[in-house]
């Protein structure tokens, strides 16, 4: 990093003391762009760098709600409007006890370049809550989301803010959120959230797009050298939403899943995941995937361990931030891994993505892997506004041509600036400067 970002990098730390994730996610981004800047100095004279780190807007409150018992309940709201250069702030919604403002801060930055990526009309954001809705009932989680829109609501808007799912908020809560919005503006608006049940404005294929676009776009990296996921061992992190699609997509292209996991420990079927046994414990009966093994004998279920250390030639970390450290990413390259794409979003910490660059490990950061579940979701932002819908298979066919796309440009990038080969450079300076012209054209705003 050079002098003039070292400056930037501390400002921020300054500024937003004790948000780790936020500061890595800012050092990520500020590591690769220095090239940029040489070429393009108007953005640093119009401090580009500054405006983009600080967000637009940042708004906290709080969640009173009512449990089955009659008691009260207390939760934090936050929504994080970064930036919307290209368009309204969009960004998904996270419901998990570890969400406080570093988070969401992290999470809106990173999508701010997600965004810009897919080529699509839309800016940066993020929001969530400390809720668990873990071991909650329908009714309670129903009565928190109606209380979280009461505030959320003041503040989106399909030309202003337009919020999806991420961890913790699938469909039920978006139905909940959505139904509480209507209420309340007395407005249909489909526009205003994404992830939509399919009876009320939803898209095809939402579900399923960040799993697959991730899957999508290791399968253009191997195809790079003339290879592909067919006869591939794939270890997959997680058996959540982005999980579970990733697990489908990569079988569906010929690879062997073996593994997945889940924050208690994680699965080896060597046969193969049953995907169909993984959707019914993890969608229908919502329970963990210890069960999977009482089901599939020849399974077995790891307590507490770490799912990195099942051999894998593909890596698809589909579950939350850092989870694989600088150990793990040593005994992947041990046990013979030669591609990790990010299905979360910052699954790697610094130090593993070190590793993996130096045994020459391709690597996709998410920002441009996991792209797809906004793709997506901006497609259906389409469909809302013109009262369309499309089939699985259309929905299907612009999802993979826009992760072919995010991956054209971001191998293309890298070559152009001298870095063949790197992911991480070409996805951090193709969004940066789609999003650097954007704010030059608007002027100091």
């Amino acid at each position: 990093m050079n002098e003039t970002l070292e400056t930037v990098f501390a400002h921020v730390i300054g500024r937003n003391p004790g948000e780790q994730e936020f500061h890595q996610a800012v050092r990520e981004v500020l590591d690769s762009i220095g090239p940029a800047l040489v070429r393009h100095p108007e953005y640093a004279e119009a401090k580009i760098i500054e405006r983009i780190c600080e967000p637009e807007r940042q708004i906290i409150f709080r969640v009173p709600w009512e449990d089955d018992r009659g008691e009260v309940q207390i939760n934090r709201g936050f929504r994080v409007e970064f930036n919307s250069a290209l368009g309204p702030y969009k960004g998904g919604l996270r419901f998990h006890p570890s969400v406080y403002l570093g988070i969401v801060k992290f999470l809106g930055f990173e999508q701010i370049f997600k965004n810009a990526l897919t080529g699509m009309p839309i800016g940066g954001g993020k929001g969530g809550s400390d809720f668990d809705p873990k071991g909650r009932s329908d009714r309670e989680v129903m009565r928190f989301c109606q209380s979280f829109m009461i505030e959320l609501y003041r503040h989106i808007g399909e030309y202003t803010d337009v919020p999806a799912g991420d961890i913790g908020v699938g469909g039920r809560e978006i139905g909940y959120l959505f139904g509480q919005y209507k209420r309340i503006t007395n407005r249909y608006e489909s526009g205003v959230l994404t992830g939509k049940g399919l009876g009320y404005g939803g898209a095809q294929v939402r579900r399923e797009a960040t799993g697959y676009g991730t899957v999508f776009f290791a399968e253009e990296m191997l195809r790079v050298d003339g290879d592909s996921l067919d006869g591939k061992r794939v270890v997959v992190s997680g058996s959540g939403n982005v999980a579970i699609y990733a697990i489908e997509k990569a079988q569906q292209l010929g690879g062997n899943v073996v593994a997945c996991s889940d924050s208690s420990g994680y699965l080896v079927d060597e046969k193969g995941i049953d995907l169909e046994l993984l959707k019914q414990l993890k969608e229908v009966r919502r329970s963990r995937i210890s069960d999977y093994a009482q089901v599939r004998p020849h399974a077995r279920f790891v307590l507490g361990r770490n799912v990195w250390e099942v051999p894998g030639q593909i890596a698809l970390p589909c579950a939350t931030q850092n989870e694989i450290s600088a150990e793990d990413a040593t005994a992947m390259v041990a046990n013979g891994c030669t591609v990790v794409v990010e299905g979360a979003n910052m699954p790697t910490t610094p130090d593993a993505v070190r590793i993996f660059t130096q045994a020459g490990v391709r690597f996709a950061p998410g920002k441009a892997a996991n792209a797809g579940g906004v793709a997506a979701s901006a497609l259906e932002m389409q469909q809302n506004a013109t009262r369309d819908s499309w089939t699985f298979d259309y929905s299907e066919q612009r999802l993979q041509q826009i992760m072919q796309d995010i991956h054209a440009r971001c191998f293309a990038t890298a070559e152009e600036y001298g870095m063949p080969g790197n992911y991480v450079a070409g996805a951090n300076i193709d969004g940066f400067r789609r999003v650097a012209d954007a704010m030059l054209a608007h002027g100091l705003i």
